[in-house]
């Protein structure tokens, strides 16, 4: 998914310029079997530590680990490019009510077929947990 801004042809405010500070761990399973659990640990828009697995149903699952990746940008949202070349992008921003993770061209790290359906992870700044949307 890519943020409203990175949309192709999708006319959207800026995202603000914000310092991420976060220590985030989200486990959470939905009724209809989409389940994900993600640590995000960020300190001035520094990615410290990030482990990310999401399972949708019984269809297959994607998984982003911290080492795979490369910190290419801080402002005004965290931006980390695949090592290996790919044209994999995890995003980072934050708005007054959560702080989002999410993904955009990354579909070679999911199963085949459950890429559009794999969906951001979204924190609550104060709590670390969960965002509720």
């Amino acid at each position: 998914m890519l943020p409203p801004v990175m949309r192709p042809g999708v006319p959207s405010a800026p995202i603000a310029d914000r310092a991420i500070h976060l220590d985030g761990s989200c486990a959470q399973a939905e009724d209809d079997g989409f389940r994900e659990r993600a640590v995000l640990r960020v300190r001035d828009n520094l990615v410290q530590a990030l482990s990310w697995q999401l399972w949708v149903g019984r269809q297959g699952s994607c998984s982003f680990e911290l080492a795979e990746f490369q910190q290419t940008r801080r402002r005004p949202h965290v931006e980390l490019a695949a090592r290996d070349g790919g044209s994999c992008r995890l995003m980072i921003w934050q708005d007054p009510r959560r702080v989002t993770l999410a993904h955009a061209g990354c579909e070679r790290r999911c199963t085949p077929g459950i890429y559009d359906k794999a969906w951001p992870v979204m924190f609550d700044p104060a709590t670390g947990g969960c965002a509720r949307p």
